[in-house]
Formats: C-alpha cells, sequence, structure tokens
C-alpha cells in the first residue's frame, strides 16, 4: 500500500487535490456572495403607494432612509389611512430589496442549498 492507505495506482493525492479544489472554490464562492451582499447593502430600494402620496427609500441594509408624505395625504379625520400607506410603502421597500439579495446570491450559486457547506 502506497502512504496514505491507498493502494498504488488508487490516486489518494488526487482526491486531495480534488478536495483542495473544492475548498478553492467554495473560497471564492463566499467571496462573490460577501461581494453581491455589499453591492446589494449600498443599494436602495424606492416604493411609492397611493398614487405616490407616500414614498419611502430604504438601503439594502433594510433601513429606512427616506419618507415622504404629500400634504394633500395628511388628513386629521382619516390618520389610519395614512398610516396604512406607510406601512405598506415601507413593506414594499423591503421587500424589493430582500427579493434583490435572494436573486444575487441566486446567480452565484445557481439554486444550491450552501447550508451543508456552511455559507
Amino acid at each position: 500500500m502506497a502512504k496514505g492507505g491507498f493502494p498504488k495506482g488508487m490516486g489518494g493525492g488526487g482526491m486531495m487535490r480534488q478536495q483542495a479544489q473544492m475548498q478553492q472554490k467554495i473560497m471564492k464562492m463566499q467571496q462573490e456572495m460577501a461581494k453581491a451582499q455589499e453591492d446589494v447593502e449600498k443599494s436602495s430600494f424606492t416604493a411609492s403607494v397611493g398614487g405616490g402620496a407616500v414614498k419611502v427609500v430604504v438601503s439594502g441594509k433594510k433601513e429606512l432612509l427616506e419618507l415622504q408624505i404629500a400634504p394633500e395625504a395628511i388628513d386629521p379625520e382619516d390618520a389610519e389611512t395614512l398610516q396604512d400607506m406607510i406601512v405598506s410603502a415601507v413593506n414594499e421597500a423591503l421587500r424589493q430589496a430582500e427579493e434583490t439579495m435572494e436573486r444575487e446570491m441566486q446567480k452565484l450559486t445557481g439554486g444550491m442549498d450552501l447550508g451543508a457547506f456552511g455559507l
């Protein structure tokens, strides 16, 4: 038997080489995923509801950056509608940010479940 417990010709070194190549690919994918995440986090996402009565901007980090309310949307007799529009706009912008992040990760992983790799 050759060193490492493999019979001669079984390629124990080849197996180690394959494992090293796989680790390099995983490391490269991790770096690409980190870069994609950073790019999305630097992006902003805008949503508008009520015909533009409420407009919000959130970051890719899912932080509210901006809230604009048109003066005509402010009705002291109907604060509930304005509240609903704000919640709706924020949720839509956050959904856009989440979908963009998922789409970017899908591009890199090809839909693989990377949980087994600890990614």
